[in-house]
């Protein structure tokens, strides 16, 4: 990540925004703070909890690149006012953004397809709280035989490569279906989805669009619809057409693996959609720069 990261670049968006040090004590350096706000996210730490790790780990010390002779780590209360001024100016959105196009630029997206999903991400449903409430944003939702509360997070992924090029967030029992139109490129003629986004190219946002129309929308049908009699001897070709559907629509789910396992993200951490979006879209971003890393393919996207 110290190497594929264009820190100057990330460091410039966040400049405008930050303290300029003329009244009070002075500011820590912006690429520090990000530094310690970046592995607060891959890890899924609290503010104190990083800080901690920090001084008890020569790796994240390392990464750091701070002088302990000199200056100490931020405290989890500077670590607190800076995530707040990323959440209020978007910087999440600009930097998933950036790696997107720095992709692009590296001819690592190849565009004209994209798979479409949507995963649960759970909320602590307790009021054992100083509000004695939930957060009113989030909702319960039934999958299977199951109940959850929480939000979705809904991605785009490119079909050819796999990497995340668009995510929005909504409350858990939004249906997938309704963000179909917010996921889908303005140069995509493919969309694959499972049977959950069956019927979406009847839906109004979609029909009455210009370019949305023309998409060939490739959505697994359910299993119970594919059903032969045990007499049948041939090839299923129905059964073999969704395999090829879902060979290709798989790739949605590694981000999603990578966000929740890899970075230990399952259950949100802050209360608020907006704010926990500012914090995907980080982990996105990171989850695309981790992919790019494992294919081998992070000197092409250094260069972009």
């Amino acid at each position: 990540m110290d190497k594929m990261i264009p820190w100057e670049h990330w460091v410039s968006m966040i400049r405008p925004y930050y303290p300029s040090g003329k009244r009070g004590r002075p500011p820590k350096d912006i690429e520090t703070m990000l530094r310690m706000y970046l592995m607060q996210n891959w890890f899924n730490l609290s503010d104190a909890a990083i800080e901690d790790s920090i001084y008890d780990s020569y790796a994240m010390r390392n990464f750091m690149h701070l002088d302990f002779f000199t200056e100490q780590v931020p405290d989890a209360t500077t670590l607190l006012h800076f995530r707040h001024l990323l959440e209020k100016y978007k910087i999440g959105e600009q930097i998933f953004d950036d790696v997107a196009v720095r992709l692009e630029k590296a001819g690592l997206i190849m565009r004209g397809g994209t798979i479409v999903d949507a995963t649960i991400i759970a909320a602590p449903s307790s009021t054992k709280n100083k509000e004695g409430k939930r957060d009113p944003e989030m909702h319960q939702t039934k999958k299977g035989n199951q109940w959850y509360h929480g939000m979705k997070v809904h991605s785009g992924v490119d079909a050819g490569s796999g990497y995340v090029h668009t995510i929005t967030g909504t409350a858990a029992n939004v249906h997938d279906i309704e963000e179909t139109a917010n996921l889908i490129r303005e140069d995509d003629e493919v969309v694959y989805g499972d049977s959950g986004y069956s019927g979406a190219e009847k839906r109004e946002e979609i029909r009455s669009d210009e370019h949305l129309s023309q998409v060939d929308f490739r959505t697994n049908k359910r299993p119970s619809s594919n059903k032969t009699p045990d007499s049948y001897q041939g090839i299923n070709w129905n059964k073999q057409i969704e395999n090829r559907k879902s060979s290709t629509r798989c790739k949605v789910e590694h981000p999603f693996l990578i966000v929740k396992k890899q970075f230990g993200y399952s259950k949100v951490a802050y209360r608020g959609i907006a704010k926990k979006m500012n914090q995907f879209h980080i982990l996105f971003a990171s989850t695309n720069l981790l992919m790019c890393i494992r294919a081998g393919r992070s000197d092409e996207f250094c260069m972009a």
